[in-house]
């Protein structure tokens, strides 16, 4: 909102009507252009820092993305892991219960 810049009735009785209508005139100009430069400021400031932010997102996703699937390939290896060592405890079991069973069965 644009403020219009008023002087006293003593400015205007000391250097005249003209002249101080004219310095008015040219503090409200010089308040438009400050407020232009710092509106164009604003925006170009805001321009860069949403570059910044979309280049700060893509690099994340993308470090999200390679972690999700490091995790996703230790995972399977630890689940592989872990079957390989079920099955032959099970292995085992079955084993040992026949063995058991058969030697129960020759006494």
């Amino acid at each position: 909102m644009p403020v219009t810049a008023k002087l006293s009735r003593r400015f205007y009785e000391k250097l005249g009507d003209d002249v101080t209508n004219e310095l008015v005139t040219w503090l409200n100009a010089v308040d438009a252009e400050f407020r232009n430069q710092l509106r164009e400021a604003n925006d170009r400031n805001w321009d860069r820092f949403r570059a910044e932010l979309d280049t700060l997102s893509s690099r994340l996703t993308g470090e999200f993305r390679s972690g999700l699937s490091e995790l996703r390939a230790e995972l399977r290896v630890e689940i592989h892991q872990e079957s390989t060592r079920l099955l032959r405890w099970m292995f085992a079991f079955w084993v040992m219960t026949v063995l058991t069973i058969a030697g129960l069965k020759l006494l």
